[in-house]
């Protein structure tokens, strides 16, 4: 379901910059995300994509502009285990010797007390969150010896044992078959459904009006949001694309 009218958003950023050293990863990045709603992030690499869902999660602090998440800070949103984050293989370390359910598990630690141990609900809410994203006969094997596809669906089951209301993913089709694109694509929407916000960022334009509700165009600032039909144009994706649209872009504007 989209956002009812007064529903409040569940992210929003504010003429957010942000600067790596002389390198200027965000300018004036404006976005707001509400519950209900599968918003796609689209842009080429270096655009600032992943700089966005790091500023989100309070791991990077902007110089400019201001982040809110549920109308309160990044870290009252952590620590209230709001907010989830799946970030791309590449931040993930495929020789940590964890478990999957392991990994799924860690989304319960701020429900946990000081001794932090699981209790009944909280294994419960694991196993439904491996069991919804078709992990249960996986729970027992170590996170690198798991393909790309499982390994991202075990972080977002991570975020849904987490009960997250917001889920930010980083590429989660990224090096993933059609099948496993396939079944990411309908939690999500099933998600949305729900009421959670959801913002993706994704290269698979083909899929994107299968996958998105709205879509936030970026090249280090946003440069356009609206229905895939509104921002899937050559104009927009030209400048969100440096000038050079893929003929997968095209393709995806007129799917």
């Amino acid at each position: 379901m989209l956002a009812s009218i007064g529903t409040p958003p569940a992210a929003v950023v504010r003429d957010v910059q942000v600067r790596y050293g002389s390198t200027l990863a965000l300018d004036g990045a404006s976005l707001t995300v509400s519950p209900g709603v599968v918003e796609g992030l689209i842009g080429m690499n270096g655009s600032g994509k992943s700089t966005l869902f790091k500023t989100l999660m309070g791991l990077v602090r902007p110089d400019v502009g201001s982040v809110e998440l549920f109308g309160g800070s990044s870290a009252a949103a952590r620590k209230a285990g709001r907010v989830a984050y799946a970030p791309q293989s590449e931040d993930i370390d495929q020789d940590f010797p964890v478990s999957v359910r392991e990994i799924v598990a860690m989304g319960r630690y701020n429900r946990l007390g000081p001794r932090r141990r699981l209790r009944a609900e909280d294994h419960a809410a694991v196993a439904a969150a491996l069991e919804r994203t078709e992990l249960s006969n996986l729970a027992d094997r170590q996170i690198g010896a798991l393909s790309g596809g499982q390994r991202k669906r075990a972080f977002i089951a991570r975020g849904l044992a987490q009960e997250a209301e917001l889920l930010l993913l980083d590429e989660p089709f990224a090096g993933v078959d059609k099948r496993t694109e396939a079944t990411i694509t309908a939690l999500l929407r099933d998600l949305a459904a729900e009421g959670r916000a959801i913002l993706v960022s994704t290269h698979d334009l083909i899929a994107v009006p299968t996958l998105c509700d709205e879509i936030a165009l970026i090249n280090r600032r946003i440069i356009a949001t609206g229905t895939p039909e509104q921002t899937l144009r050559p104009d927009l994706l030209a400048e969100a694309f440096g000038g050079f649209v893929p003929a997968e872009a095209l393709q995806g504007a007129s799917a």
